[in-house]
């Protein structure tokens, strides 16, 4: 079933990223603005476009974070590699996983390390 759902959210964002598909929901929108008149604005009007783009909006919010939760793993995973095949230092493999108040103070000490750096290496700090 997640192998299903992985490939059917895959189709559905590179579906749905394609100009064609915004220029649709635009004509569809402006198809429904120019019919007001004809059904009297209406309530029932106005509650087509508020049903189909509530339904829409709810499902693709589902589609586009699975999307995006495996790109995030997947570009996390490719940066891991270069960490343990460089001279960088292997504590930063994983730190994707600290919480916000570690994540805050990794990132103050290693701006600490960089202004302490570029000072003495003549270089104006940031």
């Amino acid at each position: 079933m997640s192998k299903f759902f992985s490939k059917f959210a895959n189709v559905i964002a590179e579906w749905s990223g394609k100009p064609v598909i915004f220029f649709t929901a635009v004509a569809c929108v402006v198809l429904w603005a120019l019919s007001g008149p004809i059904f009297g604005f209406s309530e029932t009007w106005q509650l087509v476009i508020n049903t189909g783009t509530t339904i829409i909006t709810f499902l693709m919010v589902f589609v586009l974070q699975n999307s995006q939760n495996r790109d995030s793993k997947a570009l996390q995973a490719k940066l891991d590699e270069l960490i343990l095949t460089s001279h960088a230092q292997n504590k930063f493999v994983g730190i994707e996983e600290l919480d916000e108040h570690q994540l805050r103070n990794l990132i103050k000490t290693l701006d600490a390390k960089a202004n302490q750096k570029a000072g003495s290496e003549g270089e104006p700090a940031d």
